[in-house]
């Protein structure tokens, strides 16, 4: 009796059990199936009825939309007359059109028309502008570096008197291009200028200096000319001349010992004095006054001549500037007179 009430018992328990895990399955089953099936009487956009209160899904809604800003006028039109241009553009820039009351166009023109215009257009932004260094922006900036300046020497009154204290001049240009950028790579050029005559030369100098530059002497304008490009930067080119100039005219003072063997032919000009010309005309003269028994004359005396002079000049004339018209002239007129042939 008492196995068979607990066995009774215990599946009184089991049964309970089992039909309590099967009402929590069923709970458990109903609740994730059952949940969101619910009603409302209220709106889902009843909120957005409220003041003060966004509604989801309209960010670019009709009052966003008239709250959006007028753009103002630009700046062309809000200048005034008297505008000081100097505040506009203090420094380089890049081409403003909204700064610039100036009707400008620039591009290729489409359709037979008219370049176009200057708001939006790239061509004009491309390029450098100088609306920076306007007359009264050049103007502040002298009168800003003028405390830092000094006066103009009174003594340097004429352009004499300044290349007599100044003679090296030197030349450099700065260009200007429609480009991408300001740097121009001629503006490396240097160009340097000095009259030989205003160096310390004597004529041994002078001669060995003009034969080292070769073309880059004028002879009519007695000036040496030196243009250095080489380097990539204007200053070093500027270093690099005056290199050049200095050791040239300490090169051309040195004497070397192959210059005592130069001959006639090998002189840059014809020279007179101690020539075969010389010596050939004395020794003739001697000889026609010695044929003559005229009265002897010294060699100083018949080299001062007048006869001597005339064909000095001449012949030296027609070495040294060629053969012209008046040269040979002049030659034909001295030699006569010095063999008495003229009628």
């Amino acid at each position: 009796m008492m196995a068979a009430s607990f066995v009774n018992m215990t599946s009184g328990v089991l049964n309970k059990s089992n039909n309590y895990l099967i009402g929590i399955g069923r709970y458990s089953l109903n609740y994730f199936i059952k949940t969101p099936a619910y009603s409302t009487a209220l709106s889902v956009n009843a909120a957005s009825n409220k003041p003060g209160v966004r509604s989801r899904g309209k960010r670019s809604s009709q009052n966003a939309r008239q709250r959006r800003v007028v753009p103002a006028e630009p700046r062309t039109e809000l200048m005034p007359a008297d505008q000081d241009w100097t505040s506009v553009y203090p420094s380089a820039a890049v081409f403003k059109p909204s700064a610039v009351p100036l009707p400008i166009r620039m591009g290729y023109p489409v359709k037979r028309g008219v370049p176009p215009e200057k708001k939006g257009n790239l061509e004009l932004m491309k390029i450098p502008n100088f609306l920076h260094l306007t007359p009264a922006a050049i103007k502040k900036h002298c009168s800003a570096l003028k405390d830092f300046c000094t006066e103009w020497p009174a003594a340097l009154d004429t352009d004499e008197k300044c290349e007599q204290h100044f003679p090296i001049e030197i030349v450099t240009t700065d260009y200007v291009s429609a480009g991408p950028s300001v740097r121009s790579p001629k503006a490396r050029i240097v160009k340097l200028s000095v009259k030989l005559s205003r160096l310390n030369m004597d004529d041994h100098a002078r001669k060995k200096f003009i034969k080292l530059v070769g073309e880059r002497y004028c002879k009519d304008t007695d000036t040496l000319t030196i243009t250095t490009d080489r380097c990539p930067l204007r200053r070093q080119n500027y270093d690099y001349a005056l290199y050049l100039l200095t050791v040239l005219y300490h090169e051309s003072w040195k004497t070397e010992p192959w210059e005592s063997e130069k001959t006639e032919a090998d002189m840059e000009e014809y020279i007179w004095e101690n020539s075969a010309s010389e010596k050939n005309v004395l020794e003739t003269l001697q000889r026609m006054r010695a044929a003559d028994n005229s009265l002897t004359v010294t060699h100083e005396e018949l080299v001062k001549s007048d006869v001597i002079e005339d064909y000095k000049n001449s012949i030296v004339a027609l070495k040294n500037l060629g053969e012209t018209e008046s040269s040979v002239s002049q030659y034909k007129q001295s030699v006569l007179k010095l063999l008495h042939l003229q009628t």
